[in-house]
C-alpha cells in the first residue's frame, strides 16, 4: 500500500493491476503520442465539463495542461516498469501533481463534482487514444485487457489524490477564513478605523452588510440561534473588550447583519428564550456603539419588557439618564430642593403628585386617576407645590429638569433628603 501526499493512503488498485512489462518499441510509440493524447484530453474536458469552459484562459489553465501531461507520463512509467519493481516510484510524481491540482482547483472555486467529472472524461479520452496506439503497436487481446485495467485503476488513484488535495485546501481555507472572521469581529468591537475594517472584511471574504446589530447573550444559547440568523453573522470569540468584571466565558456577542426596520422583529423572535440584550442597528463599521449599548443595558439590569429579551430601543430614556448616574442624582437633588423644607412624608406625596402632573400635562382628573386620589386632593397638593416652587413651574428649563428628575423613576419617589 503506497502512502499518498495528503497524509493518507492510496488504494491498492494500481499496484495490484497486472504487470504489463511493455517492450521498448511499444513504450516509445506510446510516449511519442502523449502530447497528442494530452491535447485531446484537455479539449474534451473543456468542452464536456461546464466548470472548465474557460479554464485554459485562467491562470490555472497551464497547470491543468501540465497536470494532464504529468499524469500520462506517470502512467507510461508505471506501465513500462520492469516486472516486480515497486509501483510507488513511478506513481509518486503523478500523485503529487494530482494532489496539487486538487488544491489549485479548490482555490479557483471549482467543486469536487467538476473535478471528478473532468477525470471521468479524461479517463475515457485517454483510454480511446492510448488503446488505439496499443493496438497499432500489436498488443494482443489479453494484454490489451490488462492495459485497460491499469488505465482505469491509475485514473482512480489520481482522482483520489486530487479529491484529497481539494478537501485539504478547503479545510485549510476554512480555518484561515475563520481566523480572519474572528479578527474582523474583534476589530469591530474595539472600533478600529473604517479603512482597517474594510481591509479586514476583504481578507475574510466577508460581504459587508448595510448595518450590524450587537447582541449579548449567554454562550450556551449561541448554537441554538445561529441557524435562524443571517449567514454573515459574526461571533468574536476571544478577549471581548469592555466587559469589565463580567465573565466573558459565560457571555457571547453576535454581530447580526441588516436587522434594522422590519428585520428587527424577526431578530427578537429568534432570540426568545436566550436572555439576550439587543443593541441598535448601526452602520457596520460603527457597530461598537451598538455593542457598548448592550453592555450598558446589562449593567443597568433593565427590565425585560420583551419577554426574556431586552430590546434596548425600548429603554432609550433610562439608558440616556443612567449614562452618568452621578449627574442624574445631582439633577434630582437640585430639582427637588424646594421640597427640602417639609416633612419627608409630605415631600414624597408632593413629589409623586408633581411627577404625574408633569406627565399628564396638568390634566387633574388623569393625575387623580394615576394616584388613586380625589381630584380635589390633586388640587390641594399642587397648591402646596406652587407655593414651594413659585415661578419655577413656569420656567421651561426648570420644568425640563423636573421632568427628567421625576419621570424616569420606576417606583415610588424616594423621600427628599434634608440637609
Amino acid at each position: 500500500m503506497t502512502e499518498d501526499v495528503s497524509g493518507g493512503h492510496s488504494s491498492r488498485s494500481t499496484p495490484d493491476a497486472a504487470d504489463l512489462d511493455l517492450d521498448e518499441a511499444t513504450t516509445e510509440l506510446l510516449r511519442s503520442r502523449l502530447p497528442h493524447v494530452a491535447e485531446h484530453t484537455v479539449e474534451a474536458v473543456v468542452v464536456e465539463v461546464p466548470g472548465y469552459a474557460n479554464a485554459l484562459a485562467e491562470p490555472m489553465g497551464s497547470n491543468i495542461q501540465n497536470a494532464v501531461q504529468l499524469a500520462l507520463g506517470g502512467f507510461l512509467s508505471l506501465a513500462s516498469r520492469p516486472r516486480g519493481t515497486d509501483p510507488g516510484t513511478p506513481l509518486a510524481p503523478a500523485l503529487q501533481g494530482a494532489y496539487a491540482l486538487g488544491r489549485g482547483e479548490a482555490r479557483s472555486g471549482r467543486t469536487m463534482d467538476a473535478l471528478l467529472a473532468a477525470y471521468r472524461v479524461g479517463a475515457r479520452v485517454s483510454w480511446r487514444e492510448l488503446s488505439a496506439t496499443a493496438v497499432e503497436a500489436g498488443l494482443g487481446a489479453d494484454t490489451l485487457a490488462k492495459f485497460a485495467e491499469l488505465v482505469f485503476a491509475y485514473i482512480d488513484e489520481l482522482s483520489a489524490a486530487s479529491v484529497a488535495g481539494h478537501a485539504d485546501e478547503l479545510a485549510n481555507t476554512g480555518r484561515v477564513r475563520r481566523r480572519h472572521l474572528e479578527r474582523l469581529g474583534r476589530s469591530l468591537l474595539v472600533g478600529d478605523p473604517a479603512d482597517q475594517l474594510e481591509a479586514s472584511a476583504d481578507r475574510a471574504d466577508w460581504e459587508a452588510p448595510r448595518t450590524l446589530t450587537a447582541v449579548l447573550l449567554p454562550s450556551a444559547h449561541v448554537r441554538g440561534v445561529l441557524g435562524a440568523l443571517d449567514a454573515r453573522t459574526l461571533r468574536p470569540e476571544e478577549d471581548l473588550p469592555d466587559l469589565g468584571d463580567q465573565d466573558d466565558s459565560e457571555l457571547a456577542v453576535l454581530l447580526v447583519p441588516d436587522a434594522e426596520s422590519t428585520g428587527r422583529p424577526a431578530l427578537l423572535r429568534a432570540l426568545q428564550g436566550t436572555q439576550a440584550y439587543v443593541g441598535p442597528a448601526r452602520h457596520w463599521t460603527m457597530v461598537r456603539l451598538s455593542y457598548l449599548r448592550v453592555l450598558r443595558a446589562r449593567r443597568l439590569d433593565l427590565s425585560r419588557s420583551d419577554g426574556d429579551v431586552v430590546d434596548t430601543e425600548r429603554h432609550l430614556t433610562s439608558l440616556l439618564l443612567h449614562a452618568d448616574p452621578g449627574a442624574l442624582e445631582d439633577l434630582r437633588a437640585q430639582a427637588l430642593a424646594p421640597l427640602g423644607g417639609v416633612r419627608p412624608g409630605t415631600a414624597e406625596r408632593l413629589a409623586e403628585t408633581l411627577r404625574e402632573w408633569l406627565l399628564h400635562h396638568g390634566r387633574r382628573d388623569d393625575v387623580a386617576a394615576a394616584l388613586h386620589v380625589h381630584p380635589q386632593t390633586v388640587r390641594y397638593r399642587m397648591g402646596q407645590v406652587r407655593e414651594l416652587y413659585g415661578d419655577r413651574l413656569t420656567d421651561p428649563a426648570n420644568v425640563l429638569a423636573l421632568t427628567l428628575a421625576l419621570a424616569t423613576l420606576d417606583g415610588p419617589v424616594a423621600p427628599v433628603q434634608h440637609a
